[in-house]
């Protein structure tokens, strides 16, 4: 017999007031620096009922959660401030800070607060390099949602009217109507709930960075907030980044790169992270991606934060990136003088090119 979220709630309850009779109280101790950041939420996961993989249109079945692991993060385990890395992410250039349920730009499916997925199941993520022992941990929106402390059932009342609402009349995220339909959004949660997702969010993001760097503990903290940076962008699609992962995993490193003599050497005896030349052919590897392209803004601080001299001089670090790495272009063909163009053609064949300026004035009529 499976047991509803509303009978565990009431044998909580029924817990803590039996505590407080007998003159305990139900309060945990106070939180060290060094304890788990997550463990001032008011709910522990061990305490909530597993739930269904919510997926739009479907109830799933029931699975145990597998972001416990979350819960146990430390400050102590990364060398930056996890608050600044939350403050990157919600900021409007990057993430983004929406606090009602909205349409991904690409795929359509609901996020809210700085991208958060709402409808995501857990995830079988394959561990491919063999020297790396730690895992990666791709839980369910709904296990993310719960271990942000937050009741499952605003989950599913959140996904229904998303999908009430919007369906597939949501305009393109290239319109402006886009954008103004997004800011009108009746908010749906606190900013304070929002903070909370993000935080188990960038935590994901810090454990999967390491299952994809082995030597993530030897990175400066600015090399491990950006690699940190680009896991929560990215998710799964980092896989598809071969080239990028080789070198910073330095399993890849040959003349067709232009690492010279020295680089290869300190390849073969283990990676020496203070080369600038190493970090070099690491940045340079992300810049040639069609996500560097197409987000440039993202991706110019993200790959900056790799440069093992980002700590003395952010600033220039950025300016390296962006006189490198050049946006997207997008060949738009202008109506009228591709008009002219076409009018230009000639029965023989032959093309020329005129201005359209050009073309009404010889048809002026001459006094």
């Amino acid at each position: 017999m499976r047991t509803s979220p509303h009978h565990l709630s009431i044998a909580l309850l029924v817990s803590v007031l039996a505590a407080s009779a007998a003159g305990q109280s139900p309060s945990a101790t106070p939180v060290e620096p060094d304890q788990p950041l997550l463990a001032q939420f008011p709910v522990q996961l061990s305490q909530l009922p597993t739930v269904a993989s919510i997926a739009p249109g479907s109830a799933g079945s029931l699975a145990p959660s597998s972001a416990q692991p979350l819960l146990d993060f430390k400050d102590s385990d990364v060398k930056f401030n996890l608050r600044d890395l939350m403050e990157v992410l919600r900021d409007r250039r990057h993430e983004g800070w929406v606090l009602a349920a909205y349409p991904d730009p690409k795929t359509r499916r609901p996020l809210i607060g700085a991208g958060f997925s709402l409808d995501l199941p857990a995830r079988e993520h394959l561990q491919r390099d063999l020297l790396n022992p730690h895992p990666f941990l791709e839980p369910s929106s709904a296990e993310l949602w719960q271990a942000a402390g937050l009741d499952p059932d605003r989950l599913q009342q959140i996904l229904d009217q998303f999908h009430n609402q919007f369906g597939d009349e949501f305009p393109a995220r290239t319109s402006r109507r886009y954008r103004v339909k997004v800011a009108m959004l009746t908010p749906q949660i606190t900013d304070e709930e929002a903070t909370l997702l993000l935080r188990v969010s960038a935590i994901q993001a810090i454990y999967n960075a390491r299952a994809y760097c082995r030597n993530f503990d030897q990175l400066t903290g600015a090399q491990q907030m950006g690699l940190s940076q680009l896991v929560y962008q990215m998710g799964v699609n980092l896989d598809e980044f071969s080239e990028f992962l080789k070198l910073i995993n330095s399993d890849s490193v040959n003349n067709d790169l232009g690492a010279g003599p020295s680089l290869r050497a300190a390849v073969t005896a283990g990676p020496d992270y203070s080369t600038p030349d190493y970090w070099n052919m690491v940045q340079h590897s992300l810049m040639q991606s069609q996500w560097a392209r197409l987000y440039r803004t993202r991706a110019v601080a993200v790959i900056a934060m790799l440069d093992p001299r980002y700590s003395d001089d952010p600033i220039a670090a950025e300016q390296r990136i962006s006189a490198t790495l050049r946006p997207a272009v997008a060949h738009r063909r202008s109506g009228r003088r591709g008009k002219a163009r076409e009018l230009a053609a000639s029965s023989s064949g032959r093309m020329r090119t005129i201005h359209p300026k050009a073309s009404r004035s010889r048809t002026r009529r001459r006094v």
